[in-house]
């Protein structure tokens, strides 16, 4: 390697920005924001009250000399952010993961300045709007971590939420409502496993860019169900009963959590139970020990009798059963009704969730309630008046997954044989 070469090596080495920096330098401009915001904008006795619901206590946040607590913290963050010592790492690493943390209060205590905002309430949107995101991560998971990338969730989703609807529209007439959505989610559930069979007999059988063939069956996911759609839907009666709320006796009336766990309705309760069940599955079965060796060495779990085709149809297969009920959850158990593109992206976002979580079930969880909640942000900013336009709003909940794949999850590295074709030896 010439001199220059060398030289150029080392200058680029010497001024890299790293992932701590520019989360550093994004802290200290929020934090001139917020002590701006604490001197000139808000009022000096401007309140914000935090409630919990009848019976409990409501907390008065003085909104200015928070916002300016918090911006002195976010500038001191910043500032150690910045200084290049390994010795402060831990430090930095904390008050980053601190000021990450007040990042959503600091947001809606000071939208609601000079007014109240149910905390409780907030948390139980949140925690409903990630049921979707949560489903779809744990569907990638079943996929990815035997080896198939699943981009098509998105699809899957988009059709499961389809056929679900028209399922149930077409046996209304000539059942009760509740065996009618019953049918309907089985519909739904057993339509996105169809769907993951296409992805499979394109990326097993066949051994397609397995990038390209849940690309596709994206697109044609988009093009059957608004076929559907028109020719179905628009010419029937479609109701609009959604599946009902299931409040669970005794635990419901646990304070702030009551309301938050405990009276959902059937696909919120669902996707605890696939959380726990994926858990145990991967890590505590011998299925889950062949699932994860087949997505790290198919050649080496092969050489000890594991079926890697056949396994990988199954985990398919289930992935996209899961997507399916995701999909439900949209047009049975939320609106009662199905327009075209109603996912809206959220099977990309569930990826983006997965991967947050590093392939690991809790994790994604977490990864679906941070999207959840800045969904839950968006809508309760509207419903605080804040002089936001509403479709910057609407944009948030993509701002984070953006912010998220481009780095605030650290390195997270994916099974080694995700997205790659497997051909038995000597087949």
């Amino acid at each position: 390697m010439t001199a220059p070469v060398l030289h150029a090596h080392s200058a680029r080495r010497r001024f890299r920005v790293t992932r701590t920096q520019v989360f550093a330098i994004v802290f200290i401009v929020m934090a001139v924001s917020l002590i701006n915001s604490a001197l000139r904008v808000l009022p000096p006795d401007s309140v914000t009250t935090l409630t919990f619901g009848p019976g409990l206590p409501r907390i008065p946040v003085p909104t200015a000399p928070y916002a300016f607590v918090v911006g002195v913290f976010y500038a001191i963050t910043g500032v150690v952010a910045l200084i290049p010592r390994p010795s402060l790492r831990r430090a930095q690493t904390l008050l980053l993961l601190i000021s990450g943390i007040l990042i959503i209060p600091t947001l809606l205590i000071v939208a609601a300045a000079n007014n109240s905002t149910n905390v409780t309430t907030m948390l139980s949107v949140s925690l409903r709007l990630s049921t979707p995101i949560v489903l779809g991560a744990l569907a990638g998971i079943w996929a990815e971590r035997s080896g198939i990338v699943n981009i098509a969730i998105e699809g899957m989703m988009l059709t499961g939420a389809c056929f679900g609807f028209v399922t149930f529209t077409l046996l209304a007439p000539g059942m009760t409502t509740s065996t009618a959505q019953f049918v309907g989610v089985v519909a739904s559930v057993l339509s996105g496993g169809l769907m993951a069979l296409l992805l499979g007999w394109l990326s097993i059988t066949f051994g397609a860019d397995q990038i390209v063939s849940g690309t596709a069956i994206n697109i044609l996911a988009v093009g059957v169900t608004s076929l559907v759609r028109r020719e179905v839907l628009l010419s029937s009666e479609a109701g609009r009963e959604t599946l009902q709320q299931i409040p669970i006796p005794v635990l419901k009336d646990i304070p702030i959590l009551g309301e938050v766990l405990f009276t959902g309705r059937p696909i919120f309760y669902l996707m605890f139970v696939l959380l726990i069940f994926t858990t145990v599955v991967l890590f505590y079965t011998r299925w889950g020990l062949r699932m994860r060796a087949i997505g790290e060495n198919p050649h080496a779990a092969d050489t000890v009798g594991v079926n890697v085709i056949r396994m990988r149809w199954r985990n398919i297969f289930i992935s996209g059963l899961i997507a399916g009920l995701a999909g439900a959850w949209f047009s049975l158990e939320t609106t009662g009704s199905f327009d075209d593109n109603m996912t809206s992206g959220r099977g990309f976002i569930a990826l983006a969730a997965m991967i947050f979580g590093n392939w690991l079930p809790f994790g994604a969880f977490a990864g679906g309630l941070l999207f959840g909640f800045s969904d839950a942000l968006g809508q309760r900013f509207q419903f605080l008046g804040v002089p936001i336009p509403p479709q910057f709003l609407q944009m948030v909940p993509y701002i984070v997954t953006i912010v998220v794949l481009a780095g605030l999850v650290g390195k997270s590295r994916p099974p080694k044989a995700t997205g790659k074709p497997y051909k038995k030896e000597g087949g």
